[in-house]
C-alpha cells in the first residue's frame, strides 16, 4: 500500500497540481495586495472615502453600535456592506486575472508567431537524402 501511494504521489499530475496551487496561494496574496493597497485606496480616494464594509442592518434590539465589528457581537446584523465591499474586492480580483491572462495569451501568440526554421537549400537535401540512403544499406 505504501509502495502504492508512493507512485500516485510522485505521478507528474499529482506533482504539477501541487506546484499549480502553491504558485495560485502566492499570486493570490499579490493580487489581495494589490487590490486592498493599491486599488482601494484609490477607489476611496475618488468616492471620498466611502466605505460601505459598516453599512449594516441591526436585527435584534439590542444592537446599538454604529461599527458592523461592534454591532455584530452586540446581536444579529445583516451585514450588506460587507458584502458589497467582498463582492467588489472579487471584481476587481476577477478583472486584474483576466488582464493578467489576457497578457500571457498574448505573448503565447508572440511565440507561436515566430517564423518556422527555413527550408535548407536544395543542394543540402539533396546530399542529406543520399546520405540517408547510404546509411540504410546493408553491410
Amino acid at each position: 500500500m505504501l509502495e502504492e501511494f508512493k507512485k500516485f504521489a510522485l505521478r507528474g499530475n499529482v506533482v504539477d497540481l501541487a506546484v499549480g496551487v502553491i504558485i495560485g496561494a502566492a499570486f493570490g496574496a499579490i493580487v489581495a495586495s494589490l487590490v486592498g493597497d493599491v486599488i482601494m485606496p484609490i477607489i476611496g480616494a475618488v468616492t471620498g472615502g466611502l466605505d460601505f464594509s459598516n453599512y449594516f442592518i441591526p436585527l435584534s434590539k439590542n444592537v446599538n453600535a454604529t461599527a458592523y465589528l461592534d454591532a455584530k457581537k452586540q446581536g444579529a446584523v445583516l451585514g450588506y456592506g460587507q458584502f458589497l465591499t467582498v463582492a467588489i474586492n472579487f471584481m476587481i480580483i476577477a478583472f486584474v486575472l483576466f488582464l493578467t491572462i489576457r497578457m500571457i495569451n498574448k505573448l503565447k501568440k508572440q511565440e507561436e508567431a515566430k517564423p518556422a526554421p527555413a527550408e535548407p537549400p536544395a543542394d543540402v537535401r539533396l546530399l542529406t537524402e543520399i546520405r540517408d540512403l547510404l546509411d540504410r544499406r546493408p553491410a
